[in-house]
């Protein structure tokens, strides 16, 4: 029996096919916002896509369940009594890093909720799904008047797949100022803005809401059987496989999910020292318990280091160009991601040559050291576990377990961790521990590390005395 799963991440999307857990086949595509009233998600894109490659797939029809994981901070508006859901949005999909949708923040202000009530941090751009619904509402009125729901991300693919409209708590509680991670239930924005009755009702990650509509099965090559699920956040799917099957553990974990963005969550902690203005903040588990995060952009300024630097993306870091970026000093500082994680307001600063020998070991030391930062702001303990895309960079996580050498760091070895954590949900009962694939990460042994590390932070500290 074929499983699918459609991952849909800022900047790229995948469509894994798995059999007894096990990879058939992978597709991936770019993905980009696309301009036009605002910048938006290019849904008709990622539609056609996905269309074209299962219609192409030749065991398309063996397919008997399909879940779908996005990236956060996204909600689509759509009006379920359309004829055809390929056409039912009433506004396009805001892309949570269009920053126009600030010019709200002054009338925003007087109804968001307390970091207190939420633990969700005031965030730049729409990263506050909570603001992009609020400026939606106030600058396109009637059309905001006519949708029937709010269908968080991964709720909008399978509800377009064919599924009954359902919200989702791991969505819901990804820093969107509409959920109370401790109350599990909405905020008080919600019922301020009169939004309650746009939200479909709460279901499990691992539900299933129905099966693919006639049209869609006809389009895709999917069978009109094929069961869908509701679907979870992209974080919260790498996180899954590290929580107990039997939901039972107090032991503290921390994960560091790693792609567009870096993401640190740790579990069975109290939320009491999250600081917003340390961009700490709680989302919540499939289960709705808070998860304390430290997040910042880690694939996003990695990559914005290595262009400004004139470096290669697709080539790595070596452990001689790391020694010599440590021993000259060469070194960059936040922020390159337009205001978030722990220094969000800095002035970035490349302290080094224009043209450095080596870009990539620059802003590979900038996300270890990073990661680090964040791992202290969660005062963290116990071991490290790291999913994702850095695990392409096996030096970026020696470093890390160089700087936390009271802490055992753990590489997975399986770099689809977010598709295999939303797997799990389509056999949700029956998921065993799904982690059996860590090794240990060596320890790097760079020399003069600490003191490259302190001269890091004097920079920024001098940088912010200016």
């Amino acid at each position: 029996m074929l499983n699918a799963v459609v991952d849909i991440g800022k900047t790229h999307i995948k469509l894994l096919v798995l059999e007894d857990a096990q990879q058939q086949a992978c597709f991936t595509s770019k993905n980009a916002p696309q301009e036009g009233l605002y910048p938006h998600a290019d849904t008709d894109a990622i539609w056609q896509w996905l269309c074209t490659t299962l219609s192409a797939y030749p065991r398309t029809a063996e397919i008997a369940a399909l879940v779908v994981t996005t990236h956060g901070a996204t909600a689509a508006l759509v009006n379920h009594n359309a004829k055809d859901r390929n056409t039912a949005l009433v506004l396009p999909i805001v892309d949570y890093e269009f920053d126009g949708v600030e010019e709200c923040n002054s009338d925003y202000a007087g109804v968001r909720p307390d970091f207190s009530e939420t633990l969700s941090p005031q965030l730049p751009a729409g990263l506050n799904l909570g603001r992009q619904l609020f400026w939606l509402q106030h600058k396109f009125a009637d059309e905001f008047a006519s949708a029937t729901h709010i269908l968080m991300y991964p709720q909008y693919w399978a509800w377009r797949l064919g599924s009954e409209p359902a919200s989702e708590v791991t969505s819901l509680g990804c820093h969107t100022d509409l959920w109370q991670p401790q109350g599990q239930d909405y905020s008080s924005l919600v019922d301020k803005c009169q939004w309650r009755k746009y939200f479909p009702p709460l279901r499990n990650a691992w539900d299933e809401l129905g099966c693919v509509s006639e049209p869609v099965a006809e389009q895709t090559g999917l069978s009109a059987t094929c069961k869908l699920y509701a679907g979870i956040h992209d974080s919260n799917a790498s996180l899954l496989r590290y929580l107990p099957a039997d939901n039972d553990s107090n032991q503290t974990l921390n994960v560091i999910s790693s792609g567009t963005w870096t993401i640190i969550m740790q579990t069975n902690r109290s939320v009491d020292n999250l600081k917003a203005a340390r961009d700490t903040l709680a989302n919540v588990d499939v289960f709705g318990r808070p998860v304390n995060c430290a997040r910042f952009m880690g694939g996003r300024e990695y990559e914005t280091i290595c262009q400004l630097l004139g470096g290669d993306i697709s080539m790595g870091a070596e452990v001689e160009s790391i020694q010599q970026a440590i021993d000259e000093r060469w070194m960059v500082t936040p922020d390159f991601s337009q205001g978030n994680g722990p220094f969000g307001h800095a002035e970035p600063a490349l302290l080094c040559p224009d043209k450095p020998p080596s870009p990539q070991a620059i802003a590979t030391l900038y996300c270890a050291l990073m990661i680090d930062q964040r791992l202290n702001d969660l005062n963290a303990s116990g071991p490290v576990y790291i999913e994702g895309a850095f695990l392409k960079n096996p030096v970026l996580c020696e470093l890390v377990a160089q700087l936390r050498p009271h802490q055992p760091v753990m590489l997975s070895s399986d770099n689809t961790g977010t598709v295999m954590g939303a797997a799990a949900l389509m056999d949700f009962n029956h998921r065993q521990q799904q982690v059996t694939d860590l090794v240990p990460c060596t320890t790097a042994t760079f020399n003069q590390l600490a003191q490259y590390k302190a001269q890091w932070y004097y920079a920024i500290a001098s940088r912010a005395a200016q």
